[in-house]
């Protein structure tokens, strides 16, 4: 688990820099934008997806170079998230990897375009052929990315964790679901991609998106118990707010230490369907163990 944290650690500088280079701070007017979306960009975050993508790419020979720019895509597909659930309309948040969230540093309608340029820039970064030459590829890329952002994925997953505040028919099968959406499917991508551009076989395909679901609801159970037993110091941004807002979580259905053991068994899920895969997968194994014992 040492070597997967110090990776992540080392990575976190390799994703900024590759950022710093698609956020080029132009010297005319609209630079207020780009150095806005560069303040939300290059931050201090864990950067978990793009490590996923860059390392699944390296299993199926896909080059740094290239890998590192659909990477980056990605963190800029989930900053824009952030950016937007942060606004005083959403969850309303002051704190975000650690420094004031975009809307404090800037104002509201600054950071509702900055997750919007941060959402367009990102799949302007996927569509040019210095990220991949074979155009099917870009395209299936796209198509992927899509799929996992917009209406069947991450944004869908956000409306029904923003109506779970107001309703009271809830169910823990919804709170799955709103976290398979909310969550792993920004994980599906970043464990698809790299196997996507390195043209592999649907067997393989399917097992790593079946991997990421199980890793993304982990995940989100975890960022769910951090919300409660953690503190502003180790997560860099607010906590107990799901609390305050009465929103649908496993913590909330069945408490902390019955989410834990979701957790657990998500886990176990996620190593179950790396089966398919030898040593080369041991990284996802790992990674796996960490997001359950994480504390940020």
């Amino acid at each position: 688990m040492v070597k997967v944290i110090e990776e992540m650690k080392n990575f976190h500088k390799t994703i900024n820099a590759e950022l710093d280079k698609l956020l080029p701070q132009p010297n005319t007017p609209e630079k207020e934008l780009v150095e806005a979306m560069r303040y939300a960009a290059i931050a201090d975050g864990k950067t978990i997806r793009a490590y996923i993508l860059v390392k699944v790419a390296e299993m199926f020979d896909v080059p740094l170079e290239k890998s590192l720019r659909v990477a980056a895509a990605l963190e800029m597909i989930h900053t824009s998230s952030l950016v937007h659930d942060d606004m005083p309309i959403m969850d309303n948040d002051d704190l975000r990897r650690g420094k004031p969230t975009c809307h404090r540093a800037y104002n509201d309608w600054t950071a509702l375009l900055v997750g919007d340029a941060l959402l367009i820039r990102a799949f302007n970064v996927i569509a040019s052929a210095n990220t991949v030459l074979d155009p099917a590829v870009r395209c299936e890329l796209i198509t992927e990315l899509s799929r996992v952002s917009g209406m069947n994925g991450r944004m869908a997953g956000q409306m029904l964790d923003m109506g779970s505040e107001t309703k009271d028919d809830i169910k823990l099968i919804d709170v799955k679901h709103m976290q398979e959406l909310k969550s792993s499917r920004l994980f599906e991508f970043a464990c698809e991609a790299g196997a996507i551009m390195g043209k592999a076989d649907f067997a393989a395909r399917q097992a790593l998106r079946s991997y990421a679901t199980h890793l993304g609801i982990l995940f989100q159970i975890t960022d769910d118990l951090l919300d409660v037993e953690s503190s502003v110091e180790e997560t860099g941004k607010d906590v107990r707010k799901d609390v305050q807002a009465s929103k649908a979580s496993y913590v909330s259905f069945v408490g902390v230490e019955k989410a834990f053991q979701y957790a657990k068994q998500e886990m176990e899920q996620a190593l179950l369907a790396l089966c398919h895969f030898g040593k080369e997968a041991d990284f996802l194994r790992e990674l796996a163990q960490v997001v359950l014992k994480r504390r940020k």
